[in-house]
């Protein structure tokens, strides 16, 4: 393809379009819509689309053609969520006590317990707001003081079932919270 100084151009690969300011062998100038200077090789480049019909003539290749393959080529791969994944809780709440103080040097059982039943209290009850409808709350193993008295919370509320987590994931140390969204609190 020959091509001379002042021609409309648009590269094959990008969407980058200009007129032809300079030509040294296989080295061609373009200069696009904003006054940049862009280097390209001759067989980067092709006439412009004058109107909606391109100048096919020149070539023997259906050149939307091409583009449509350029741009399903760099679609990224969407990776798929399987079955089990689909149905686990995304929001999780620990409450092992050094995740809720900075310290609890100085804090009796009795605090440090109604720290954690506050906070999943207000985690539930931000969960029931937001319309989340699976919550895990990490407890831990431990007595089992804490694990009670989150089943005596949950027992409260109408809307609210709540059972073992995943094993796999959690071990025995964290329940697993189900808010039924169309029943009054």
């Amino acid at each position: 393809m020959k091509f001379k100084i002042g021609d409309s151009v648009e590269t094959i690969d990008d969407d980058i379009s200009g007129i032809i300011t300079k030509i040294s062998e296989n080295t061609i100038t373009v200069e696009d819509s904003d006054g940049f200077d862009l280097q390209f090789d001759a067989k980067e480049l092709m006439i412009a689309a004058s109107g909606n019909s391109f100048a096919n003539a020149i070539y023997d290749i259906d050149i939307e053609a091409v583009k449509r393959e350029k741009e399903i080529k760099k679609r990224k791969n969407v990776t798929a969520v399987k079955p089990k994944e689909r149905h686990t809780p995304k929001f999780e709440v620990d409450l092992h006590i050094h995740h809720l103080t900075k310290s609890s040097r100085g804090m009796s059982n009795f605090e440090m317990l109604n720290l954690q039943l506050d906070t999943a209290r207000g985690q539930l009850e931000f969960a029931m707001r937001k319309r989340i409808p699976k919550i895990v709350f990490i407890h831990g193993v431990g007595e089992g003081v804490l694990r009670q008295e989150l089943e005596s919370l949950f027992g409260r509320y109408n809307n609210v079932q709540f059972y073992d987590a995943d094993y796999k994931t959690y071990g025995l140390g964290a329940t697993e919270v189900r808010i039924l969204q169309n029943v009054e609190p």
